[in-house]
């Protein structure tokens, strides 16, 4: 494209581009001269534009993406916003912060909010709560998010304030410096030792590729991951335990735990079932401790177990304390 573009604002949010095809663009495909027009967006949103009827050549709908271009045409597009690219954006909600300073802050997150923007839920996320509250977010990536927990896992997260901040706190979860314990509770009896480690990789479950599941790196492609696991308190029914991360992998303590045939009260994907208000998975990352990566300070943090859980722990007749 040559450089006589121009944008225009229309009343619906959209933006018109228009251009004409420069010489070093003759005989090209069309998603390619659209590339060279706004350089700013992906080639497949700019296809999606040309599949929605959203783009002219020489006056006439163009929805082709090989079509082929020559100089001098002009092409028109518009430009409408998609809900990836209005993800980021500032969205008030009450956050429940446990600690904060000017590097970081601790968060206690509730079950059913999801820590990051994603596709089924561009909007009222952590990350858009963090960026209403902060005007520090705003200057570092992800508003400082530096690890995640599932939407329907509760408990404490850790998030940077500045960029040297946030790059410390990713290097001192890589050293597994960082330490993140979740209190779970699982269908079946426990028995055998009170303590096992869990150390088997996780990869896509290759027969459902909607769930992990521990694999055989020699056959699929995975990941080693590595969890503690302690018993706390059981009945028949099933048992209440203190799981310990080493690693970090999606849906690691659940996966693991089903993998022992003890699958997560609530968790339907791994096997488990509901038990009374305990309609999710029965996951709280309740304890995070690391050394402050500004001052050095060690700082650990605990919250309380929501009320869903303590319910239905009080319907297997089990208390609810923290180890």
């Amino acid at each position: 494209m040559n450089d006589e573009s121009e944008g225009l604002p229309d009343d619906s949010g959209s933006e018109i581009r228009s251009a004409r095809v420069g010489a070093d663009q003759h005989a090209a495909r069309l998603d390619r001269a659209l590339a060279g027009l706004v350089p700013e967006f992906s080639r497949s949103y700019l296809q999606q534009l040309l599949s929605q009827g959203l783009v002219r050549l020489n006056g006439t709908l163009a929805t082709k993406a090989a079509t082929r271009v020559k100089a001098g045409d002009e092409v028109v597009l518009e430009m409408r916003p998609t809900l990836q690219s209005q993800a980021f954006r500032p969205e008030p909600m009450p956050i429940e912060v446990v600690h904060e300073d000017g590097h970081l802050l601790v968060v206690n997150k509730p079950a059913g909010l999801v820590v990051h923007p994603a596709p089924g839920n561009w909007s009222g996320t952590l990350l858009n709560g963090l960026l209403a509250r902060d005007d520090k977010a705003l200057t570092v990536p992800r508003a400082g998010i530096v690890h995640r927990l599932d939407k329907d896992t509760s408990g404490l997260m850790v998030v940077a304030r500045d960029r040297a901040t946030m790059d410390a706190l990713v290097a001192l979860i890589a050293e597994r410096k960082v330490q993140r314990q979740y209190l779970a509770m699982a269908h079946g009896a426990w028995s055998g030792s009170q303590t096992r480690t869990v150390d088997a990789p996780i990869g896509r479950d290759p027969r459902n590729r909607l769930r992990m599941a521990v694999v055989d790196l020699a056959l699929h492609a995975g990941k080693q991951a590595r969890t503690d696991i302690r018993y706390l308190a059981g009945t028949d029914n099933g048992c209440w335990v203190q799981c310990t991360l080493h690693t970090g992998r999606t849906h690691q303590i659940r996966v693991h735990m089903a993998s022992l045939k003890h699958p997560l009260v609530g968790d339907s994907l791994y096997g488990g079932a509901p038990i009374g208000a305990m309609q999710r998975q029965a996951l709280h990352a309740y304890r995070l401790a690391f050394d402050h990566p500004v001052t050095g300070q060690a700082m650990e943090f605990h919250a309380p177990v929501p009320e869903d859980m303590r319910q239905a722990l009080a319907l297997w007749g089990l208390g609810y304390n923290a180890p």
